[in-house]
């Protein structure tokens, strides 16, 4: 194996593919309640961003929604860029009556969590400036305290009219369920070249480049030894990083082809599977 090298600072999470049941239905959900627009739409697949594309869909006819106890996407997470732009959102899915499965403050981040018609988990955050993180004995600390949703609230600018996301939204982390919590860590460190940030509880682990709290977050809540989700189902297609730099890809595929991992070309970089059979695509950052 190569000497491994830490990523770019730049390095950061790109476009989620999602199979999904019915287009229609989920770009709807998307731009209606989320604030995405489309960007464009070519017969069963929409891309959608705020300023740049985030969500790719892809309907498949006749699949099932998402089925639980499988590897697989956990959420995507839709990075805000700011806590009044959160509230901005916060207070368009109260009006809109969108369900909300839960909300929590991370100590680095505020976080809504929803789920679309399909049961794709999606997650909406902004984060605390950095030198707000906590910090203890060397490690930084996060949890999953109450929010203060009436604060987040209260910071949106005065009630206008939603006009969606911000242009500066952009996807922040994405959070898999894994079959086995070890190998699945030891793949995105040791292979692609991510930091170790923590483990949680023996059950999920988060990496990230360039000292950021998560890019990546696994765990194995859907069972130990999940098997991937059906070829008749919703699912996640594939999710991208964009590792900062060229000499980065280049680095990763040394190290994958070393430890006989599978590679496929596609443009801009490469795609492999993780050991729980996540298809990830690593590609220069753009």
């Amino acid at each position: 194996m190569t000497e491994r090298t830490a990523l770019p600072a730049t390095t950061r999470c790109g476009v989620v593919s999602l199979i999904v049941t019915d287009l229609a239905r989920s770009l709807r959900y998307y731009t209606e309640r989320i604030g995405l627009r489309v960007h464009h739409e070519s017969g069963a697949t929409a891309e959608l961003g705020a300023g740049e594309v985030l969500l790719r869909l892809t309907e498949q006819p006749g699949a099932r929604p998402v089925q639980r106890g499988r590897s697989g996407l956990y959420h995507f997470a839709l990075l805000a860029p700011s806590r009044p732009a959160l509230g901005a959102i916060l207070r368009h899915l109260s009006v809109q009556r969108t369900a909300i499965d839960g909300a929590s403050d991370h100590l680095v981040s505020e976080a809504l969590y929803l789920s679309d018609p399909d049961g794709h988990g999606i997650e909406i955050y902004r984060d605390r400036p950095r030198a707000e993180w906590p910090i203890e004995n060397g490690a930084l600390r996060m949890a999953s305290d109450p929010l203060d949703a009436q604060g987040i609230l209260a910071s949106a600018e005065p009630a206008t009219e939603f006009t969606g996301m911000e242009a500066a939204t952009t996807m922040g982390h994405v959070h898999l369920h894994v079959a086995h919590l070890q190998p699945a860590v030891t793949f995105y460190t040791e292979l692609i070249g991510m930091d170790l940030v923590t483990f949680w509880g023996g059950q999920a682990g988060f990496v990230s480049a360039g000292g950021y709290h998560h890019h990546l977050g696994m765990n194995v809540w859907a069972g130990i030894g999940a098997p991937p989700p059906p070829a008749d189902a919703a699912r996640l297609d594939y999710y991208e990083l964009r590792l900062g730099s060229a000499a980065a890809v280049n680095r990763a595929t040394a190290q994958l082809e070393t430890a006989a991992v599978a590679i496929t070309p596609v443009d801009g970089g490469i795609e492999v599977r993780d050991p729980a059979q996540n298809r990830v695509r690593l590609l220069v950052h753009s």
